[in-house]
């Protein structure tokens, strides 16, 4: 048999099967990774799929905290601009994951539907678009970095400090876009334990390389925030060179995309229908983050210090879920290409249901202990005092959230993205920024935090009509299994 051949069977999905296939993955013989996506219990499926990507974004997650909490050593105004800088890296990333999302499920999609040849072209296309997005915003980082902070603020140390940090995260952003590709490419055939091993990597070299960047130890130079933003890009390009390596070893079906690297139109457009959701939501966010910290500067610089300490925070109890949203998107793709409706109910209520439990705990976390978690970042009185008050009023909304995320996932990953798209613009722009600027005319600080909750409320009732849409959507199209 050749390896065409070979590759061929493999991704049969599983309805098309042989018996003799099927005994074999029922006496407990491991399974191609694209069969597994069609034949695996959905649960073991799932959870063995968003371990691995669990555990790297927790580590991720562990990273951003190290971050900061090296950059607050320095003192307030370091934090600061870290926290002012937030926004632009959020468009950094809207665009990176989004496009790495459109790829991975128009990927898995046509595996599910054994068009291998079209996913190499899906792949080879998605590298291109990677690229050209890269660019663009690195000439936008070395052009621009310096004024975004001019525009926030009049401190002279935070707009030093932001301008080092964010010209070098911006200006050299090929590694992160790199990064996300390899990930990607090797999540959407279902290897999430090689893809966790590219982020694990940059994320171990980036908080070894943080302090001696940051403080000058060990014969390196002092570059203080700059050095965090340093550390960060050789991190990325060492994850870029882990994922390519991973890449050429463990992913047969895509591995000939790297050779077909070229402008098509029909795979961009395809690309983005699905991947425009995640960009917009995520650009939504950026600037959504961007308003907040004008609104909160109105009281005191030390609430937007409290207001990156929470992102920062915050990814601890989001990453695992969306982690677990990662390993769905992929089964629920392919599944849907292959026609296996059942599949793809099952896979979504179990996600659904482990999203919401998880959130739910990290809430009971941020109310039991919040002046534990805003004391890593070495906070002044002002900001642990504004700190301990704001962590317990914005996790109200953390069980709402596990929903959502599922949710709009779900609607882009089959078929209906524009819900998910209307849910992120009416939860942060027409809900979330007007409610705390209302509640900031009260003059009250506490207040904006309330805005949080208001906005998860909404966000939930639609989310849960246009959810309730696409599955019965699914059933219509394909029928039950």
């Amino acid at each position: 048999m050749t390896q065409r051949s070979s590759d061929e069977e493999k991704l049969k999905p599983a309805g098309s099967r042989n018996s003799e296939d099927l005994k074999k993955d029922e006496a407990g013989k491991s399974l191609p990774a694209q069969n597994r996506m069609g034949a695996e219990p959905e649960g073991k499926l799932l959870f063995s799929m968003a371990l691995p990507m669990t555990i790297s974004m927790l580590f991720q997650a562990f990273y951003n905290v190290v971050d900061s909490y090296f950059v607050a050593q320095l003192n307030q105004d370091a934090m600061n601009a870290v926290s002012l800088s937030f926004p632009m890296q959020s468009l950094l990333i809207a665009f990176s994951v989004g496009t790495g999302v459109g790829m991975s499920a128009l990927i898995s999609r046509t595996l599910g539907e054994r068009r291998e040849d079209r996913a190499r072209e899906v792949a080879g296309t998605g590298m291109l678009l990677f690229i050209l997005t890269a660019a663009l915003f690195s000439l936008f980082g070395f052009a621009f970095g310096h004024r975004f902070f001019v525009l926030q603020t009049d401190n002279e140390g935070i707009i030093r400090y932001g301008s080092d940090y964010l010209t070098v995260v911006m200006g050299i952003c090929f590694f992160l876009y790199a990064q996300v590709c390899m990930e990607r490419l090797l999540q959407s055939i279902g290897r999430t334990d090689k893809s966790m091993l590219i982020q694990l990597s940059g994320a171990a070299a980036n908080i070894i390389l943080d302090p001696l960047f940051i403080f000058g130890y060990a014969g390196f130079p002092r570059l203080e925030v700059m050095g965090a933003a340093v550390a960060t890009v050789i991190g990325q390009a060492i994850a870029t060179l882990v994922g390519f390596l991973l890449n050429l070893k463990y992913n047969p079906v895509l591995r000939p995309a790297f050779r077909m690297i070229r402008f098509r139109g029909r795979i961009i457009a395809d690309i983005y229908r699905i991947a425009y959701p995640s960009i917009l939501m995520q650009s939504v966010g950026s600037l959504t983050n961007f308003l907040m910290n004008q609104i909160l500067l109105g009281f005191t610089e030390a609430a937007t210090a409290v207001y990156g300490a929470y992102f920062k925070l915050q990814s601890f109890i989001f990453m695992p879920v969306f982690g677990l949203n990662n390993a769905m998107v992929p089964i629920i793709s392919y599944n849907y290409g292959a026609r296996q409706p059942d599949r793809v109910r099952k896979t979504v209520r179990i996600a659904i249901a482990s999203a919401v439990s998880f959130m739910t705990l990290g809430a009971v976390v941020f109310m039991a202990v919040p002046q534990v978690l805003i004391g890593i970042f070495n906070p002044t009185e002002e900001m642990l005092s504004i700190g301990v008050r704001a962590m317990r009023i914005i996790c109200l909304h953390f069980p709402l959230a596990g929903f959502c995320i599922i949710a709009g996932s779900v609607c882009q990953a089959i078929g209906n993205p524009f819900h998910s798209l209307l849910i992120s613009v009416c939860r942060q722009v027409l809900v979330l920024l007007p409610v705390a600027y209302f509640f900031s005319l009260t003059g009250v600080l506490d207040n904006i935090w309330l805005a949080f909750p208001v906005a998860e409320l909404v966000s939930f009732i639609l989310s849960m009509i246009f959810f309730r849409q696409t599955i019965r959507g699914v059933k219509m199209r394909l029928g039950d299994a």
